[in-house]
């Protein structure tokens, strides 16, 4: 099944189910306050290890104590798809697994 863009208003109807989630110009975009940067960096290797799984990957940053991502899918020039939400919902099965709210 081919991959495709996501209107305007399924984005607006899907980001209503992922609170904390927004779109940040072409992408979907999360961050996330940690209680040290271990626990940032081992949020961001679980990260890693779905998207590995998805084979779909955000542009992930790690800070001090803090993780950021953003994700669109570059095989449809940039745009918003059902893949950016399906790996939107497992990080926040992940960060709820780091017990962020």
């Amino acid at each position: 099944m081919a991959v495709e863009p996501l209107s305007q208003k399924d984005i607006e109807d899907r980001l209503a189910e992922l609170p904390g989630w927004s779109l940040d110009g072409d992408r979907l975009a999360r961050s996330y306050r940690l209680g040290s940067h271990f626990a940032a960096t081992a949020l961001v290797v679980h990260i890693a290890q779905v998207q590995d799984q998805l084979d779909h990957h955000s542009d992930l940053t790690l800070g001090y104590n803090t993780v950021s991502l953003t994700v669109n899918t570059h095989s449809v020039g940039g745009a918003v798809t059902e893949l950016d939400f399906k790996l939107a919902h497992k990080v926040e099965e992940l960060a709820a697994g780091h017990g962020i709210r």
